[in-house]
């Protein structure tokens, strides 16, 4: 059978083969035509190479990378999957051989603009994308925040600063059980919260063979669709589950005429392997990077000899810091998931499948047209002692180390629905630090203000911009008193307000005014003086440091704590309502809360972005940081609606477009559909698409 690419009005590329080899060569092919770009920034962002042609701005990460061991990783992994599951990796090298011929030529205009030639991807590049995309994803540099707080304030404050952080990436998802819905078939919905980048971190696709038939969410550069399918038997969807499965350990090390020795638990000095890559620059001269590997995993802040500025342990030895992470101890990356969940006919398959899921950890809802429903968490989590996911734990201490893996929970629909959004639920054993319950807790109950629901009626709660996380800060200024006649009519202002963060509001920008001048005075006190100035840490841990935003993720916490360390906190209100009523913004919510997608390389001519409804703790969470910037560079990367009664009746959206050519037409097409919340008509008869080639 000739393989086809086809199109709808859309641009979304419908790709249909004979094998799920053909099927996936296809689809590399189609991803480099439409996102060439992308992925050669992801290629050398995952080999640690970006900063030769981005310059000095992408140092910071390219040095993670090689310290990280991203790359070799990614080898270790593909080479397991050869001798494990040959028929995967098989299919993976299909998909690299496509995007190798589609990348062949590219007349993208940013390699002019930069002068790279796109490069050539081996068999392990797509599990180096999916790993340094994912790399951060459970937050391990929270770890390094928790020792600076528990260093200065005490380890009891640990749980005042908790919060979905800067840094994370949280989800909505919802699951609607056929005895709610209007077709007695279940519906799944939901929106990942992630960087809103350009192109976008999600491509739209559908995957058509003799074997299966999926329309999904791919990420570029890795083949199939992992997070967000539907086969038309049966659908799946995934959030964040905050899980903690990263470890980072205080190494004592030395250099020898050998080279570098490590201390382990068991009092005896052990050779650490070591050697040296060079980083090239754009424009600047090469950088040396000493790459050191103990026992516990990749040192990636320090060596040897430590970090200016950062103080030796009592034994005199300076520190360094190693990163134990599990593809790095398995060799699995969980690709052995990919096929099976394209051939998932039931929920019991889609079940398997995610038995083999490796990482990110998330929790999965699935449901299919038999009625069977899915929610449960997928992933590897190290089973260790407590202290590990809380702090920087000494390696030369004996246990803590990891003694195999958490069994994954499970859980199920209350009132016909199950509801995930990165609170404590079923995922609540294998992790730290969750988000706020409140997009949860409002999602729950729009659900049940309605006794029947069709997947039309979904996107009213994508959109919902109720901010429940107001409360605190509403409450404090309830209690004042004796204040100016313009603060208070502020004050009497924002108590009447609706608690909505919609773009055309006023009222919601002078309670973001008002937040962020707390936020800010809270910052200032001199009780969190020590926290100012954060570890002299690679830049790129830096924003899970920054004590403004995180005073601004935890404020609710600050506010409602009984006691806090002397700070005043009804005069920190006092003093911020009376700032901002001398200077009240002048307009609405969305003159500030504007987009900030992530660009690698900025364009020539910038874009006008958009304001935008929504916070972060809203349903439709649009996240800046409060104190800092009202501008939201995350927010929903993709918005869903998965039907099991009609698959056709499915909609979908991204925030910019399906493809990701500066002047293209499908480029930002897209943009005002998911500006008002509307979604596009997911597609799946071929007489609707237009065909564009045999390939």
């Amino acid at each position: 059978m000739t393989t086809e690419i086809y199109r709808d009005a859309w641009g979304i590329p419908h790709l249909r083969a004979g094998s799920a080899a053909d099927l996936a060569r296809a689809q590399g092919r189609v991803t480099a035509r439409d996102r060439a770009w992308q992925l050669e920034v992801e290629r050398h962002r995952a080999q640690g190479t970006s900063a030769s042609f981005l310059g000095g701005s992408a140092l910071a990460w390219d040095r993670f990378a090689r310290r990280a061991r991203l790359d070799d990783t990614a080898r270790r992994c593909f080479a397991e999957l050869v001798r494990r599951d040959p028929e995967t990796a098989r299919w993976v090298g299909a998909y690299v051989d496509g995007v190798n011929e589609g990348l062949a030529g590219s007349t993208a205009p940013e390699f002019a603009r930069t002068g790279l030639t796109p490069g050539r991807w081996e068999p392990w590049t797509p599990l180096g994308v999916w790993l340094a995309t994912h790399i951060l994803f459970a937050g391990f540099p929270a770890k390094l925040w928790r020792e600076q707080v528990a260093a200065h304030l005490g380890a009891d404050a640990i749980g005042l600063f908790a919060a979905d952080g800067p840094g994370t990436s949280g989800s909505n998802g919802w699951l609607v059980g056929g005895e709610r819905t209007v077709t007695g078939q279940a519906v799944i919905a939901g929106d990942p919260h992630r960087w809103i980048e350009d192109p976008g971190v999600y491509q739209q696709i559908h995957l058509s063979c003799p074997e299966f038939d999926v329309v999904g969410l791919a990420v570029p550069g890795v083949p199939g669709i992992a997070h967000f399918g539907h086969t038309g038997t049966v659908a799946w969807a995934i959030t964040n589950a905050m899980s903690d499965y990263q470890d980072l350990y205080r190494e004592r090390l030395r250099r020898t005429g050998a080279g570098v020795e490590a201390l382990d638990p068991d009092g005896e000095w052990r050779r650490a392997a070591r050697h040296t890559e060079t980083v090239e620059v754009a424009g600047e001269d090469p950088v040396e990077v000493e790459v050191i590997e103990t026992p516990r995993g990749p040192v990636i802040i320090g060596g040897p000899e430590g970090l200016d500025g950062d103080p030796a342990d009592p034994s005199g030895l300076p520190v360094a810091i190693s990163l134990r992470y599990p593809p790095r101890v398995t060799g699995d990356l969980g690709f052995a998931a990919l096929l099976p969940l394209l051939r998932a006919r039931r929920v019991a398959d889609v079940d398997r499948a995610f038995d083999q899921w490796a990482e990110p950890v998330n929790v999965v809802q699935a449901a299919d047209t038999e009625g069977e429903v899915l929610h449960r968490v997928a992933g590897r989590v190290p089973l260790r002692a407590g202290t590990n996911s809380l702090r920087v734990v000494p390696a030369w201490e004996p246990g803590h180390e990891w003694r195999g893996w958490h069994a994954t929970p499970r859980a199920g629909l209350t009132d016909g629905v199950a509801v995930m959004a990165n609170q404590r639920g079923p995922a609540a054993p294998l992790g730290v630090e969750f988000a706020p319950p409140h997009r949860a807790d409002r999602i729950t109950a729009l659900l049940a203000g309605k006794e029947r629901w069709s997947a039309a009626g979904m996107p009213a709660i994508h959109t919902d911009t109720h901010l429940a996380s107001a409360t605190p800060l509403l409450d404090r200024l309830a209690a004042l008193d004796d204040l100016t006649p313009e603060a208070a009519a502020l004050r009497d202002r924002l108590l009447g307000w609706d608690r909505r963060m919609d773009a055309d509001s006023a009222d919601a920008a002078l309670y973001a005014a008002v937040r962020a001048a707390v936020v800010r005075r809270l910052a200032a006190h001199p009780a969190f003086a020590a926290l100012t100035t954060p570890p002299v840490y690679p830049e790129v841990f830096q924003p899970w440091l920054a004590l403004v935003s995180r005073v601004g993720f935890a404020l609710e916490h600050l506010l409602r704590a009984g006691e806090l360390f002397g700070v005043d906190r009804p005069a920190a209100v006092r003093a911020a309502i009376e700032e901002v009523a001398l200077r009240p913004p002048a307009g609405v919510w969305g003159d500030t809360h504007r987009l900030a997608p992530w660009r690698a390389l900025e364009p020539e001519q910038p874009y006008d972005e958009p304001g935008l409804s929504g916070d972060h703790d809203c349903v439709l969470c649009t996240s800046g940081v409060p104190g800092l910037t009202d501008r939201a560079a995350r927010g929903p990367a993709a918005r869903y609606v998965w039907d099991l009664a009609r698959r056709e009746d499915s909609r979908w959206v991204v925030p910019l477009g399906a493809s990701g050519v500066p002047g293209s037409p499908h480029h930002r097409d897209q943009l005002p559909l998911w500006l008002a919340g509307d979604l596009v008509p997911v597609v799946t008869d071929w007489t609707q698409m237009q065909k564009e080639c045999d390939v």
